[in-house]
């Protein structure tokens, strides 16, 4: 009321004013806390970051960037209608409008796995609360397998944002039953799959979710409706092909795609993905559905299957195996991990008690500095003859491209042993680089590549000017 005054002795009045007090003090450390996590992880994902030059994916992505604005020396190295959508490049284009640069196009990818983190956090503060949120988002920023993957111009990061942006609006609309929320996924899951078109196999996660949980499946009519608006937006790419009269070439990569020869065996991935994102992550994420069964809900269904039916197809289905492919399970592995330190019970110990919370906090401290060591020493490798492609930059690419361009005679053309090093000739060196192990068959290669049917031939008759060999693709 006006003129209305606060007694000394008004309990109840003051109560109120320290609980609202109390709030704000909440937030504001919780703000604080979630800066200071996107602090360290955009550090580390921005240290050095233009110390070692691109390797073949990320001259690719750049050149194809580069091809949508014109430039007069990559546009026609790098054909603007690769393998995958270009909703990425697309972005990149604008970002690179001024001039091209390898580092500011990876500044763009670090972009993408900052925001990660946020969404990440947004994520597991709705599924389980404002602690679990912020250990999840702790663990993003330093996990090296998110670090080193969104440090490089691939898709997969910028796919994993989308992707996680569609798992939080599934789990708003299981929780809130909200339709929108629903047709919001099915907007953004067109956004994952423009990004990076396995993305797709992300849906066979979300059916069978639905499927098994019944409770939470949306009608007939949403999840139609969904469907149509995912597919509205994809067809965005469809339309480019077809108005620029690539439609033959999108079936081109498609059926290159889907005969590829394997890379990798059954365990590539079983080998390399669980030691990055941490062998603590792993074991707290997977042990911690099973010791914590008692309190699984939807919630843990739709995490693990979000991530186990992908992984199974990359795994025993797909030939084409990469590093970075499964960037997409990180956050929520982090996720189950944070679930475990936060909310596991101890035996005859209260879940709210202080000792309960002491011992999360330190359990969560340990995991979040082993790890940032351990990512440390990722993003300050070591020189070292071998390399594991979609791990990092390539060494030495950056200046074997820089000195043909000041050395090989505009028109000059060089042979490679794989594309690999004609990629990353072709954009530092603007000279055109064939491969000698492109298949002649055009079944058996990338559509965009040209073989060299004869290369003894191609030499006597003074095709090429230069010969480069490298110990990456000599292996």
């Amino acid at each position: 009321m006006i003129g209305s005054q606060v007694e000394p002795g008004d309990k109840t009045v003051g109560s109120g004013l320290q609980s609202v007090s109390g709030m704000f003090d909440r937030r504001l450390r919780t703000r604080a806390a979630l800066l200071i996590i996107l602090g360290v992880g955009s550090f580390l994902r921005l240290w050095e970051l233009g110390r070692v030059g691109f390797n073949s994916d990320e001259s690719v992505y750049t050149g194809q960037a580069a091809s949508l604005i014109g430039d007069p020396q990559l546009r026609t190295l790098f054909p603007v209608f690769r393998a995958h959508p270009l909703l990425f490049p697309a972005l990149l284009a604008l970002v690179l409008h001024t001039g091209v640069s390898d580092t500011t196009a990876r500044v763009l990818a670090v972009a993408f796995g900052i925001a990660t983190m946020l969404v990440a956090y947004l994520l597991g503060r709705l599924l389980y609360g404002q602690r679990v949120g912020l250990v999840a988002a702790a663990l993003l920023a330093v996990m090296p397998y998110s670090v080193v993957v969104s440090r490089q111009v691939l898709l997969d990061g910028p796919m994993a944002f989308f992707a996680t942006g569609t798992l939080y609006c599934l789990a708003r609309f299981c929780r809130d039953r909200d339709e929108r929320w629903l047709y919001s996924a099915g907007a953004v899951m067109g956004l994952t799959i423009l990004t990076k078109e396995t993305a797709v196999l992300l849906l066979a996660g979300v059916f069978e979710f639905f499927a098994l949980a019944r409770a939470r499946a949306p009608k007939w009519r949403e999840a139609l409706t969904a469907l149509a608006i995912m597919c509205g937006v994809v067809a965005v790419y469809v339309a480019a092909l077809v108005i620029a009269g690539k439609v033959h070439t999108g079936e081109q990569y498609l059926l290159w795609q889907s005969g590829r020869p394997p890379n990798h065996p059954y365990s590539f991935y079983w080998q390399v993905v669980p030691p990055a994102i941490g062998w603590g992550v792993t074991i707290l994420a997977v042990v911690g559905l099973v010791w914590m069964r008692r309190q699984n809900s939807w919630r843990e269904l739709l995490l693990a299957l979000w991530v186990a039916i992908p992984v199974a197809i990359f795994t025993f289905v797909l030939g084409v195996k990469g590093f970075q492919y499964l960037e997409f399970a990180a956050p929520v592995m982090a996720l189950l991990a944070a679930r475990t330190v936060v909310l596991a019970r101890i035996p005859r110990v209260r879940p709210e008690s202080r000792l309960r919370v002491a011992a999360a906090g330190a359990a969560a401290i340990v995991l979040v500095a082993t790890m940032a060591v351990t990512t440390w020493g990722q993003i300050n490798p070591a020189p070292s003859a071998s390399f594991l492609a979609g791990s990092g930059g390539l060494p030495g690419g950056r200046e074997t491209g820089r000195w043909v361009a000041g050395h090989v005679p505009l028109g000059g053309q060089l042979l490679t042993v794989g594309p690999s090093m004609a990629n990353i000739i072709q954009f530092y060196g603007h000279r055109r680089a064939l491969a000698l192990s492109v298949s002649p068959n055009p079944l058996g290669r990338n559509p965009s590549y040209v073989p060299v049917n004869n290369p003894d031939f191609a030499l006597r008759q003074g095709t090429f000017q230069y010969l480069v060999w490298d110990t990456y693709s000599a292996q």
